[in-house]
């Protein structure tokens, strides 16, 4: 058991593709949903919020209370899933067809780094990146021992990039580590929590929302929470790039041959 997990939010409308289910529409010859299912196939859980279809076994489902409540309900739903014993969660679109195992290796590495005796202090970036229009493809205790580095598989094959990690606070208990991209704009669903952070920024979204978290947006996590930004600079198709548009797809489709 290494206390990590995976929560895939599959819900959304779907809008730009004519209201299709996105997540089961085909990239390399395999539904996204379950692209996104093998990047995290190493999880001790994993668990698809909203329509998913058939499912490999061992997944789990759940749905946002209300349906259709937006990715940040999703993520509550998914999280009331977890197991007592754990410690990380990835949170990702299910539109991601390009994500590896490797990249969210990546994401687990720089998370743990934060929490490292053995490791040098992030470097730190007083300029926080700018807000990100909440993705519209997702619809949605006492806090164990934090994984150490070494406990995080290394990753590796063809599809490793070199990554840059910096920290948005001047301490070394990051929340979460997440990716951005060549604009500095954070992928909010293709990131990793520490479970305890998240549950934490949950309630307190909540709260100033009348305890509703119904159509709340993800940036609203982040409130007053340290960062761990990931920059990859790989020559590969980048690890976060989710599907909106029949076009999206094609694009997938090519960087996948």
């Amino acid at each position: 058991m290494t206390g990590y997990a995976a929560i895939l939010l599959a819900g959304g409308a779907a809008r730009r593709m004519g209201g299709v289910d996105k997540p089961a529409r085909a990239v390399g010859g395999r539904p996204m949903l379950h692209r996104v299912l093998d990047a995290v196939a190493d999880a001790d859980q994993r668990i698809v919020v909203g329509s998913s279809g058939p499912l490999p076994r061992g997944v789990r489902t759940a749905r946002e209370e209300p349906p259709g409540g937006g990715p940040v309900a999703a993520t509550a739903a998914g999280l009331a899933l977890l197991d007592p014993g754990t410690t990380t969660v990835a949170v990702l679109a299910a539109d991601l067809p390009l994500l590896t195992t490797a990249a969210v290796a990546e994401l687990r590495r720089a998370l743990a780094a934060c929490h490292s005796r053995d490791d040098p202090p992030p470097a730190l970036d007083a300029a926080a990146a700018g807000p990100e229009d909440a993705p519209a493809t997702a619809g949605p205790e006492d806090a164990p021992a934090t994984a150490r580095s070494e406990d995080v598989p290394a990753a590796v094959g063809p599809e490793d990039a070199p990554v840059t990690w910096r920290e948005t606070l001047d301490d070394r208990s990051a929340a979460l580590a997440c990716y951005v991209d060549g604009d500095g704009r954070r992928q909010h669903l293709c990131a990793l929590w520490q479970v305890p952070a998240l549950r934490s920024a949950l309630d307190r979204l909540a709260a100033t929302r009348g305890g509703s978290l119904d159509g709340a947006p993800v940036r609203g996590l982040l409130a007053d929470v340290a960062v761990r930004e990931v920059s990859w600079s790989g020559s590969g198709p980048p690890p976060w790039f989710d599907c909106d548009t029949d076009e999206d797809v094609r694009r997938a489709e090519e960087w996948t041959r």
